[in-house]
């Protein structure tokens, strides 16, 4: 039963189809393993073991991924009886849902169990896991080390072989740069090809989606399937794919235009660790018949960075003011971290024109991006510009709160950029350090084509595959 922990999601649920196990052995093996593991990892935040249990032993719906676990992250998702916290003391014992959000209906529909709810930093404000409020995500490949974020306690959860795969969102990056520490696959699709109803329209005008971190590339297609398409009343929806997402990792890819930077155009310090992650994808993709180049769009970093705080220091804002409605409950310093308290005052400060201006600078830079992707059918970069840094890193900045923008931009330079223009965007495992740190790498893609980038990653997957990789410490069944 351990063994089969370590399966994907499609793989688990070929073995409830052909009752070679029951979706309640399953969920309790899942239960086993978070049990065991997540005192160290601290992965999962609420569990949700008797609910989980009790939908394994009803009739399930008949979806492909039926009876198999899965963990949601404890933002903005909404689950019906369980506490959502996004991560915050000021949401402590305050809200439980009566309803589940179309996402998690789709997800159910699909025949997903839920077992609990996933660790993530505070409003999803910082690229690592560690809040206040819940303590810091461990990272099954090194305990020292970051998780990475918002999306960390989905990340070392799938990579611990707790489930197979587990819900993550991404507003500037929270699933790639959790993907790329934890050793998985992680894509962020185009912009509104999953709902955020009934609750949200179009989170921070555009830049938050919802989707999953997994550990193979069709369970992220499955769950693409399971969960795309608009919601009634949604303001604006992606353009509807050709064909099911699961039916591209069958096609192959063609030669395809990539094009691949270091971010020395932008003046950046990389790490020698995701500098040799680039370029050996690179050569990889030259040996798969693809044309590469060394080629970057042209823009000013500093400058995508100031807009791109704007935009965030105004949604921690209205993430704070629009929970403060909902409970009633008056914001207070005391109840949140300094960092997102100084984004909150910061976006509170910022006029409604500073916010809109922000908007126009970056859809305009947007245009000129879309620019690029008429020579270069794929955009490859390093998601992160430095292994997993040790926990604390982002912490110790408490004293000087928005020295984080420029420690954010330091770790995380490429992931911002994708979020902005709305494109889809894949960081992939195939790169480990010499002491076996996972080193992810980022391919983007044109909008609305997650058809291109699933193809080219189910090529590279067999052609460098990363299922046998496990942390030395979860190695062992669990």
């Amino acid at each position: 039963m351990d063994d089969i922990g370590w399966l994907d999601a499609t793989a688990q649920a070929e073995l409830v189809r052909r009752k070679e196990i029951s979706p309640i052995e399953l969920i309790d093996s899942a239960i086993k393993r978070i049990k065991r593991q997540n005192p160290v990892l601290n992965a999962v935040i609420t569990p949700l073991y008797e609910q989980a249990r009790k939908a394994a032993a009803a009739p399930l719906p008949n979806g492909p991924l039926a009876g198999v676990p899965f963990l949601l992250k404890d933002l903005m998702t909404e689950y019906a009886g369980a506490p959502l916290t996004a991560g915050s003391a000021f949401l402590s014992n305050r809200y439980i849902p009566d309803r589940d959000c179309e996402l998690v209906k789709r997800y159910k529909r699909a025949g997903l169990i839920i077992v609990g709810k996933a660790n993530t930093s505070e409003f999803g404000v910082l690229p690592t896991t560690e809040p206040r409020h819940f303590g810091p995500t461990r990272n099954p490949w090194d305990l020292e080390k970051t998780a990475g974020g918002s999306s960390g306690g989905s990340s070392a959860a799938v990579a611990a072989g707790l489930v197979p795969a587990a819900h993550a969102n991404d507003g500037g990056g929270s699933i790639r740069i959790a993907a790329s520490c934890c050793g998985l696959f992680g894509l962020n699709p185009t912009r509104a090809r999953t709902p955020l109803g009934p609750q949200y329209g179009s989170f921070a005008g555009g830049l938050a989606g919802e989707h999953a971190i997994t550990r193979s590339v069709r369970d992220s297609a499955a769950l693409l399937d399971a969960a795309a398409g608009p919601d009634l009343g949604d303001p604006y929806w992606a353009p509807p794919p050709k064909r099911d997402f699961m039916d591209e990792l069958g096609e192959p890819p063609g030669s395809l235009r990539i094009a691949f930077s270091t971010g020395s155009q932008n003046g950046l310090a990389m790490h020698p660790d995701c500098l040799r992650a680039v370029k050996d994808a690179a050569s990889l993709c030259a040996q798969l018949g693809h044309q590469v180049g060394e080629a970057a769009p042209k823009f000013d970093g500093p400058w995508l960075v100031e807009r791109f705080k704007v935009l965030r220091s105004v949604e921690c804002a209205w993430q704070i003011d629009d929970w403060a409605r909902r409970i009633g409950r008056t914001p207070q310093p005391d109840y949140f971290e300094p960092v997102t308290w100084a984004f909150y005052e910061l976006g509170r400060r910022t006029s409604a024109s500073a916010y809109l201006l922000a908007w126009e600078d970056l859809q305009r830079m947007a245009r000129d991006l879309a620019g690029f992707f008429t020579e270069y059918d794929i955009y490859l970069t390093p998601p992160l510009a430095e292994p997993p840094v040790p926990i604390g890193t982002f912490s110790a900045l408490a004293k000087n709160p928005l020295e984080a923008v420029d420690r954010i931009r330091k770790f995380a330079p490429f992931t911002m950029t994708s979020s902005v223009t709305g494109q889809p965007s894949m960081s992939m495992p195939l790169f480990w350090t010499e002491r076996q740190l996972p080193i992810g790498v980022l391919f983007t893609g044109r909008f609305g084509d997650e058809a291109t980038l699933l193809r080219l990653a189910a090529q590279l997957e067999s052609a460098r595959p990363w299922a046998q990789r496990r942390p030395e410490r979860c190695a062992a069944p669990l």
